[in-house]
């Protein structure tokens, strides 16, 4: 489906005319008359590609994208890219996007707070949170991007784990992560959502001991609590706090040496936790209300068989775009299996030089508008549940502590209902529910 029809495109005529006449001028130079200076010249001109100018879809998208990132600041927001910045040259319409990374509430090393803040010094308009198996830190993400021109999306790495469907039973059972993404409410089952991750975080501390047995066994003890003192408190061990265990006792020298000697899939310290199925995990994230887009697949052995089963549990997309470019073999397999093609950083803060940085993925504008595309009608529907489930409660209501719980999800939902997205405030459904429910905070409140 094509962007929203009608946006100009003046400015990118202007940068076209103008990039002509900077083209028409330097054929006219001083010395056009000398043959040997202008074949040069000419060289040099071929050799610099220059820029193509942007689609009217393009544009059109861009700016769709940036409406919703940021209501009411399109212009303030239009990463240098006015008039006048065009006359210079063209360029191809973005929006920097960050749709992948994680903070020290799983194995980053910076606070919610702090990623956003990063995120924002280098231009990122739309930033998904995506810790792992936990979204403790989007509150607090939240919070911090009140003060920037920035959305939050609310999102959850989830670990998994896929075992081959063929008949024939070859193959080996491999470590897939799906991420999981959600509208400004969060998810529609969020007890349920819960209890999954909580459940995959518990077996994070088995599995965590499992490779201190087996560095043990290796001529490397260190202790389980060590590693959770590293995690940081209520944050699940993971394969990271490890090797930083390790590097802190001085068994490895950096962080990468301890994954690639000891702790890569497969490796002598390897260890599984009690991670749930990929498919399940799929259509958890379906039935909640979110979008599941398949991490980094460029690591599976065996990415096609994968996404074939995924797709069939409700995938919506894979990862594609990386900080290096476009995986062109994985873009066909999402061509064939008509996914989102999308891409992140998976940015942890790490002492690693060639680590991305957040919001280094150039993710294509129109990929961007595809997935709110998909995303909108989605997050809308689990808007729909939320309250759904609010009405249900209301029928039940029990004297004082009836109206206490109720009174706070009341309170929460108008908050929420005066939040700053227009598609989703616009909606006549949802006015009709913004009316019902202040209708039952007033009546409990007389």
């Amino acid at each position: 489906m094509p962007p929203p029809a009608g946006a100009s495109t003046e400015e990118d005529a202007v940068a076209v005319v103008a990039a002509d006449d900077i083209d028409i001028a330097m054929s006219a130079a001083p010395d056009a008359g000398d043959p040997e200076p202008q074949r040069k010249k000419g060289r040099r001109r071929r050799k610099k590609r220059r820029p193509r100018a942007p689609t009217e879809e393009e544009v059109a998208a861009r700016r769709s994208v940036l409406r919703w990132a940021c209501p009411g600041r399109e212009v303030a927001t239009d990463d240098g890219e006015s008039a006048e910045a065009g006359r210079a040259r063209v360029r191809r319409p973005r929006v920097a996007v960050e749709l992948h990374a994680h903070s020290a509430r799983s194995d980053g090393t910076l606070s919610p707070t702090e990623l956003v803040e990063r995120a924002h010094r280098n231009g990122v308009k739309v930033f998904a949170l995506t810790d792992h198996d936990t979204m403790a830190g989007v509150p607090e993400a939240v919070e911090a991007a009140k003060r920037h021109p920035i959305r939050i999306i609310s999102g959850v790495e989830i670990s998994a784990v896929h075992s081959p469907s063929d008949e024939s039973g070859s193959g080996a059972e491999e470590p897939v992560h799906i991420l999981a993404y959600y509208g400004s409410w969060g998810p529609a089952r969020p007890q349920e959502l819960e209890r999954f991750l909580a459940g995959i975080r518990e077996g994070r501390y088995a599995r965590a001991n499992d490779m201190l047995l087996k560095l043990r066994g290796l001529g490397m003890p260190m202790k389980l609590e060590d590693v959770c003192k590293i995690a940081g408190n209520g944050v699940a061990p993971g394969r990271l706090h490890v090797a930083r265990a390790m590097v802190d006792a001085g068994y490895v020298e950096d962080l990468r040496q301890a994954f690639s000697r000891y702790l890569y899939d497969g490796g002598p310290a390897y260890a599984t936790g009690s991670e749930p199925t990929a498919e399940s995990v799929v259509r958890l994230v379906c039935r909640t209300g979110g979008v599941a887009v398949l991490a980094h697949p460029w690591a599976l052995k065996n990415p096609g068989a994968v996404i074939k089963n995924l797709k069939a549990a409700g995938l919506h997309g894979i990862e594609v775009y990386r900080s290096d470019g476009k995986v062109s073999g994985l873009s066909d397999l999402a061509d064939t299996y008509e996914l989102l093609k999308l891409g992140g950083s998976d940015f942890h803060g790490r002492d690693d030089k060639e680590e991305p940085d957040v919001g280094s993925v150039d993710l294509p504008v129109l990929a961007v508008f595809k997935f709110l595309e998909i995303a909108k009608p989605i997050w809308h529907n689990a808007i729909k549940e939320i309250f759904a489930s609010i009405s249900e409660r209301t029928t039940d209501l029990n004297e004082s502590n009836g109206f206490r719980r109720i009174s706070s999800a009341g309170d929460f939902c108008i908050l929420r209902l005066s939040s700053e997205d227009p598609e989703l405030t616009g909606a006549s459904e949802v006015e009709v529910l913004r009316t019902e429910v202040a209708d039952i905070v007033l009546t409990h409140h007389q």
